[in-house]
């Protein structure tokens, strides 16, 4: 009973400080739009920034690869490594140019790299930014880790040359386009640093898959960087519609993770529904460039139209921060947005830094501009009433 008591007084103390979440019922789902308590909304709120997610049907996935189970029944090192594991590695291998490892999901992924690939001669760099699985994965290894303030690579410079020399390897941590605030990683400026000072580098690239590049491949490729970069990760539950993770390396790093990641040899394999799923999802985001510049288009406009340029944020990923500092403002956001018809769940610590709750308005393709126009305008009403 006392141990029940004081999870009631943690829960408590949330509620309090406008950190208390909890799950909303949705009674339906359709592409952009989804029902809570009887009401339609645009939801903001979703990474299926191209739409894939609403546009891949189960009978589309059936009619490519009929007699599909529904579960793999075991992890992949046993009977779960469906034949169309390799169809998808395949295309992933034919598409990056390096080998391919598929994951249960980004979690997994990130605690694997992590974890196998840093021991405790070894140190880990991670921008102070990047997402909880990696933070989990520095926490979970053995090795000793540092955070360098985000995007600051000076600061990441000054602790590679106090600390590189004392470990065996040394790992450079990044997100590409950065889950909360939608910036990006200079990707050339940590491969100048990864090269000067012996590490590796490793690209969560989870946010710009299927969004950045002439193919989707992410911001790698845009900056023409996919080969020079050790470790690249991605993911199939945002932007290609499906659900798990893909890892781009050498094959002998794929070899040695098949062998030694406890989080890949102990997880039961994905459904070969979900892998169908996948690799239609990355054959479809391939030749969806249209709709990545329009997104890019629509993302720029949109922060334009939120002044966001004026502040220093400009930029054209479809991730748009609109940081409110206090839990309770962006709560009373939120909420003013959803009476208009509008999902934009409040993001609140520890998902970002205290004093920096924020709305986090993810756009897709197929969000209305005249939608978010008015968006754009409930929230400069908002701030001019000093909400």
């Amino acid at each position: 009973m006392k141990f029940l008591e004081e999870i009631q007084q943690e829960l408590a103390r949330l509620e309090r400080e406008g950190q208390k979440r909890s799950l909303r019922h949705l009674e339906e789902v359709k592409e952009g739009y989804l029902k809570i308590q009887g009401r339609w909304l645009l939801n903001l709120a979703s990474n299926d920034y191209l739409g894939l997610a609403s546009k891949i049907k189960l009978e589309e996935v059936l009619a490519r690869f009929p007699e599909l189970s529904s579960g793999a029944g075991a992890s992949r090192l046993l009977a779960g490594n469906h034949p169309l594991y390799h169809l998808l590695e395949a295309a992933l291998e034919r598409a990056y140019g390096r080998s391919a490892l598929v994951f249960s999901c980004g979690y997994m992924a990130n605690l694997a790299l992590i974890t196998t690939l840093c021991g405790r001669r070894d140190a880990i760099f991670a921008d102070k930014l990047v997402h909880a699985s990696l933070i989990d994965g520095l926490r979970l290894s053995s090795a000793r880790y540092f955070r360098y303030p985000h995007l600051d690579l000076n600061a990441l410079e000054d602790l590679l040359r106090q600390h590189r020399p004392k470990y065996q390897r040394a790992l450079i941590v990044t997100e590409s386009v950065f889950s909360m605030d939608g910036d990006v990683a200079d990707l050339q400026g940590l491969l100048q640093l990864k090269e000067k000072y012996g590490a590796w580098l490793m690209v969560d690239e989870a946010h710009a898959v299927g969004v950045l590049g002439p193919s989707g491949l992410g911001l790698a490729e845009e900056q023409g960087l996919l080969e020079k970069i050790d470790l690249i990760l991605g993911t199939f539950g945002k932007a290609l519609g499906s659900y798990g993770a893909f890892l781009i390396t050498h094959p002998k790093i794929k070899e040695y993770l098949v062998n030694k990641a406890r989080p890949f040899i102990f997880t039961t394999a994905l459904p070969p529904v979900v892998v169908a799923t996948s690799w239609l999802g990355l054959e479809k985001a391939s030749q969806m460039e249209a709709q990545r510049k329009e997104l890019r288009q629509k993302a720029s406009a949109f922060r334009r139209a939120l002044g966001l340029e004026a502040q220093g944020l400009a930029g054209e990923t479809p991730i748009v921060p609109l940081i409110l500092g206090e839990n309770q403002k962006a709560l009373a956001l939120a909420e003013e947005l959803y009476q208009r018809g509008y999902f934009v769940p409040a993001i609140r610590p520890p998902t970002v830094p205290p004093g920096t709750a924020r709305l986090r308005i993810s756009l897709t393709a197929s969000t209305p501009w005249e939608e978010l126009q008015e968006v754009a305008r409930i929230i400069r009403s908002f701030n001019s009433a000093g909400g």
